[in-house]
């Protein structure tokens, strides 16, 4: 990318963390959420319906787009938790992080063959499930593979209820048109809806920002509306295919709730010392996000994850235009963003199956 066209990029991602902290201290005074008379600049789309912030004790809540509902800032990922040692350690770890303030929790009905769901759904048991925002994720592109994968997910957590369903992997350009076909996910989608087994709705996808804009594009076609978009949101994205760039301001136009994930484009930015958590974290808060979900594995990380937002405050202009061009010549060709680039990290296509 020219250096010309990465200053531009920057200074539009940097005008989120101007609106971000224009409106912290408009809050701080007294006033309304979303006032802009602090930044002198106009009001980006969608904001002051999307943007809401609060705190209580040391955890942020934000609300998630059209929703309504408040939840914490930080999520906890729940790829991660079928890493930990055993069942009990994933128990006491998703408790303790919910007694921190943690109230959205990610999963996925293929993480660990259902073990991540598993492990949650008895997490949750004696009176935790009340606290959380629960979001799983569903592979089938078809009305019955969606259908049986909802059902075999509210077993393994062990509800009735699931507040945020999401079309997981949309990374091929055919996927809007299948979920949206006659057959297709969105009718088991909708049926559940109406027999109150799903809340909300959203999708994911890690692997192209127009694969995103085609599921819009669609969704408006079927005059369908989507609750929230998981997406990564790091500091390398901002250079390469972003869809912080390319998806975000439409998203927020629209009412969707933006979902970060893989702020630290799954650990790579800090194996390699490119970013330190903390700026990778305090990025992708002070973009417009209604929750970074982090995959975290240990006590460590939790706890040094809290320590961040407990401690964060938006990055301001010349912050974050000096972050991104500094990090910028390590995320020209996506070599660090492998899930962009590769078919690593792609899980419905080594197992096409699930698909339906």
């Amino acid at each position: 990318m020219r250096r010309r066209e990465l200053l531009r990029r920057a200074a539009g991602l940097a005008a989120w963390s101007g609106f971000w902290t224009a409106q912290a201290r408009a809050e701080e005074k007294g006033g309304q959420p979303g006032s802009t008379e602090e930044s002198g600049r106009p009001e980006p789309p969608g904001s002051a319906a999307n943007l809401k912030e609060t705190r209580k004790g040391d955890m942020l809540y934000r609300t998630l787009g059209k929703t309504g509902e408040q939840v914490s800032a930080l999520g906890l990922g729940g790829y991660h938790l079928g890493t930990l040692k055993d069942e009990s350690s994933a128990i006491r770890f998703i408790r303790t992080a919910i007694d921190r303030g943690i109230t959205f929790m990610d999963n996925c009905w293929d993480y660990h063959e259902g073990k991540s769901e598993v492990w949650m759904g008895k997490a949750l048991r004696d009176g935790y499930r009340e606290k959380v925002f629960l979001m799983t994720k569903l592979d089938g592109r078809t009305r019955e593979a969606a259908a049986r994968q909802i059902d075999e997910s509210l077993r393994r957590l062990q509800t009735d209820r699931i507040d945020l369903m999401q079309i997981h992997e949309i990374i091929r350009f055919e996927d809007p048109d299948r979920c949206f076909a006659e057959g297709g996910a969105i009718e088991a989608i909708e049926a559940a809806k109406k027999a109150g087994k799903i809340r909300y709705v959203g999708f994911t996808g890690h692997k192209d920002p127009i694969a995103h804009n085609r599921m819009l594009d669609m969704a408006a076609r079927h005059k369908y509306h989507f609750d929230t978009c998981q997406m990564p949101i790091n500091v390398l994205d901002a250079t390469f295919r972003s869809f912080a760039h390319d998806n975000l301001p439409r998203m927020l136009r629209e009412g969707i709730a933006i979902l970060g994930m893989k702020s630290t484009a799954s650990g790579a930015i800090i194996r390699n010392q490119i970013a330190t958590p903390r700026e990778c974290l305090s990025y992708a808060l002070t973009l417009p996000t209604s929750v970074v979900i982090s995959g975290m594995d240990s006590m460590e990380v939790l706890e040094q994850n809290l320590e961040i937002v407990r401690n964060f405050k938006p990055l301001g202009g010349e912050e974050m235009r000096a972050l991104l061009a500094r990090v910028a010549p390590h995320a020209r060709m996506g070599k660090f963003e492998r899930f962009k680039t590769t078919a690593d990290f792609d899980g419905t296509a080594r197992y096409p199956q699930w698909l339906g």
